[in-house]
């Protein structure tokens, strides 16, 4: 079978002549400096990942920044969308800019610097306060949204644990002594989440099964075959796509065999809904991944998963077509996007393995800090499995050769 012909137009081309993406304030009301609980003053804040709410660590006082979908209509529009839309926090990386920043303290009037490639936080070290970078600058460093973890460390601890145990008989075995859950730690990995307004168009042919019967072809051997009617088969349809997201990590989006970080992709979908506003607070006590990837580098990833889930939505209106359907041309014209900047949570445990021959790998076991969907990869060790793969072959072989024999004697 060949590979269908695929199209994609995007027609922002036509309704914005000088190609300008219509940009969506997320930080008006953002402020860099000390960040102060709303009712003491203090500055010791954290998330409280059993209520999802922003607490004082003095007061106790516990609040919440605003609902993204809410405060940026996030929620409403797909259908309308056209042209690209973008959040202010998803704009291009500019390669001057600086990931190194420094800020004034409001409380003694220290110069602090907050190096934004590891963290959007920084304490002073005259007064102890504790500055926030909220404000957006061109370094990716500060998205539109963040989704607060609500899994707990202990319940990552144990599902971690419970995928590794599974896995333990063919795990090699420097990773079974080694192995210790307790080092995952919590990160938010950046994330572009895309609403597609488009429209599909799929042509091509499909068999309707209209009899199925036995032939014999020898002695001992009968073939099932089919008959089938032949249709030319077209689908034509608008889709709207919400919250797809793709993360935003050159190292993440790298796919090569020294690393398993396809397992990322795997722990998905995240309940975007909830995602609020960006407070750096929300990052306190995790680490984060500073967003280096721009729209342009991340539109063939979403051109190839918006093409998919319109092949799906068609897939279910082909019921009729039992012995399947061929698509010889698809085309998806993109009327419209929006892209926004996220920080979505994940529990990640990694391991290092070195190999006999030199060559390293990294995996990872990521838990859904939200969900709790677990996905990962354990080193295998190979000696164990190819011993069993041989026992079960040999296995295999005896029995059959045991049903064979008393076919023969019966």
């Amino acid at each position: 079978m060949t590979e269908p012909a695929t199209e994609r137009r995007d027609e922002s081309d036509d309704r914005q002549a000088d190609g300008t993406p219509q940009v969506l304030r997320t930080d008006a009301d953002a402020a860099s400096g000390l960040s102060k609980c709303p009712r003491c003053g203090a500055t010791q804040i954290a998330l409280n990942i059993g209520s999802g709410m922003l607490r004082c660590s003095f007061c106790r006082d516990e609040w919440s920044t605003p609902n993204a979908n809410e405060a940026f209509a996030l929620d409403q529009g797909v259908d309308q969308l056209t042209g690209v839309t973008m959040g202010s926090g998803s704009a291009d990386i500019v390669p001057s800019a600086e990931v190194v920043l420094t800020f004034k303290c409001g409380a003694c009037g220290a110069e602090i610097v907050i190096d934004t490639a590891s963290g959007t936080q920084a304490r002073c070290h005259w007064c102890r306060n504790k500055l926030s970078m909220n404000e957006q600058v061109p370094n990716g460093a500060v998205p539109d949204m963040v989704l607060p973890f609500s899994l707990p460390k202990e319940r990552a601890v144990e599902q971690i644990a419970q995928f590794v145990r599974k896995r333990r008989f063919f795990a090699h075995p420097r990773f079974r002594e080694e192995f210790n859950p307790e080092n995952v730690l919590g990160a938010y990995l950046p994330y572009m989440v895309v609403d597609v307004n488009a429209h599909a168009s799929f042509t091509g042919q499909g068999e309707h099964q209209t009899r199925r019967y036995s032939v014999k072809v020898s002695d001992d051997r009968s073939e099932t075959r089919y008959d089938a009617d032949l249709y030319d088969v077209g689908r034509d349809f608008d889709v709207e796509i919400h919250d797809l997201a793709v993360v935003s990590s050159r190292e993440r989006l790298d796919q090569r065999s020294s690393t398993s970080n396809n397992v990322i992709n795997a722990i998905r979908p995240f309940d975007l809904e909830n995602a609020v506003t960006y407070d750096s607070n929300y990052l306190a006590g995790f680490t984060s991944e500073r967003r280096d990837t721009n729209v342009a580098d991340l539109a063939p990833i979403v051109d190839a998963q918006s093409t998919d889930v319109a092949r799906h939505a068609a897939h279910s209106t082909l019921g009729f077509y039992d012995r399947g359907v061929r698509w010889d041309h698809e085309q998806l014209t993109v009327k419209g996007q929006r892209w926004v900047s996220a920080y979505l949570p994940v529990w990640l445990y990694s391991y290092h393995q070195e190999k006999k021959d030199g060559r390293s790998m990294v995996h990872y076991v990521a838990v859904n800090g939200r969900t709790g969907s677990v996905m990962g990869s354990v080193p295998i060790n190979y000696p164990r499995l190819l011993l069993t793969s041989a026992a079960v072959e040999v296995a295999g072989i005896v029995v059959g050769t045991i049903i064979l024999a008393l076919g023969a004697i019966l």
